[in-house]
């Protein structure tokens, strides 16, 4: 009897161990599928690229050369690790025989776009209102100029046919459409009988646009603005209705510019589309700029984590992060240099050694100005640890 409880007990305690084992292997496969079953992407946006004459003449390398890539030395790696990035291309490229110049006029030359390829974007929008400032053929030779670099760009168009054409990305599985529109080009007529060259905000364009692209695939539809008051770090009155409307349209995601400096952001009910949280900043402000006073030297790189769920087609915004940057414009290695800096409470980067105190003070001061404009309205946007 004594041996056939102590079998007894023996089996049942084999049971229980085959049993948890296989509850741990179920669970496991279920993790597993579960994993398995989502992709989440990251879209990063910055603010406007622009290139003043100082930018140009410290980039100069000889009589026609010039080199922009020490501009995006440091920060293109946070720029590279993102899935998508874009940013405002606020410049003509216009070609030598135009003159390069800044503002109020402004006319690049080539290699700044090539610099910022190098960098890490894959799509620049032209739509601002320093589009036309070389005229219908100044907007045409930029549009090649990104073509032959290979950017992907939107807002100016060399045709009906390109500007009816559908810019949708299928980033990791998950297709993203981007629009961009500009509130107007600073006087400068639109030619007649040209209306595709550029996309001038209208509200009912912008629908149809969101319609289209819907039509066409879009899981996320992404609107970049050029639009607001300038060097205001509140969204004004025509900024709030046109992201209203564009969000009744069914905007996912909304990205603005122009102001030159950073304006708030905002997450928001989206209007039937999958996306059931959306999410828009008003102004990204200067990413690089010679605009060297406060809040007008600062930028950031905002970073947006998208989740699909591939079992019921469910997206959802999982995280937004923000990195803090300034333009650091001064002598490095008695060298010339502008330079878009990661900003933080703890500065510690290579710079610091031929920083000013000065230029430190200012840097720390733009951390604390973004990251309180950034994160006014909303708590769930996370400052990035950049210093790990």
């Amino acid at each position: 009897m004594r041996r056939l409880i102590i079998s007894f007990f023996a089996a049942c305690i084999l049971v229980l161990i085959i049993t948890e084992y296989l509850k741990s292997k179920v669970s496991e496969s279920l993790r597993n599928s579960v994993a398995d079953s989502t992709i989440t992407i990251s879209i990063s946006a910055v603010g406007d690229l622009m290139c003043h004459s100082p930018q140009f003449e410290y980039a100069r390398v000889s009589a026609d050369s010039f080199d922009f890539n020490p501009s995006f030395e440091i920060i293109k790696k946070y720029l590279q690790n993102s899935d998508f990035t874009f940013g405002n291309l606020e410049t003509v490229i216009g070609g030598k025989a135009k003159g390069y110049s800044g503002y109020p006029f402004f006319n690049a030359p080539d290699q700044f776009v090539s610099a910022v390829k190098s960098a890490g974007f894959k799509l620049i929008t032209t739509s601002n209102n320093h589009a036309l400032d070389g005229g219908e053929a100044g907007l045409l030779r930029t549009i090649s100029i990104i073509k032959n670099s290979g950017l992907n760009y939107t807002g100016t168009f060399i045709s009906g046919k390109d500007r009816d054409s559908i810019r949708i990305y299928n980033i990791k599985g998950i297709k993203v459409g981007v629009l961009a529109y500009t509130y107007g080009t600073n006087g400068n007529p639109v030619p007649k009988g040209k209306p595709y060259l550029i996309n001038i905000i209208d509200t009912a364009l912008i629908r149809n646009d969101i319609n289209l692209y819907r039509h066409n695939g879009a899981e996320i539809v992404l609107v970049y603005f050029h639009f607001g008051t300038e060097y205001k770090r509140t969204p004004d009155n025509y900024q709030k209705t046109i992201v209203e409307k564009t969000i009744a349209g069914g905007a996912d995601l909304i990205i603005g510019g122009h102001p030159h400096v950073i304006e708030p952001a905002v997450f928001f009910k989206t209007n039937g589309t999958r996306l059931d949280t959306g999410f828009a900043v008003y102004s990204m402000g200067n990413f690089i700029s010679n605009q060297r006073w406060r809040y007008s030297d600062a930028g950031a790189v905002l970073k947006i984590f998208i989740k699909k769920n591939l079992l019921d087609g469910n997206i959802s915004i999982s995280k937004v992060t923000i990195l803090p940057t300034w333009v650091f414009k001064g002598k490095i290695k008695n060298k010339n240099e502008f330079e878009i800096l990661p900003a933080a409470d703890t500065i510690n980067h290579v710079f610091i050694n031929e920083m000013s105190n000065d230029d430190k003070q200012k840097m720390l001061q733009s951390f604390f100005d973004t990251k309180n404009i950034l994160t006014l309205l909303t708590h769930s946007i996370s400052i990035e640890n950049i210093f790990p």
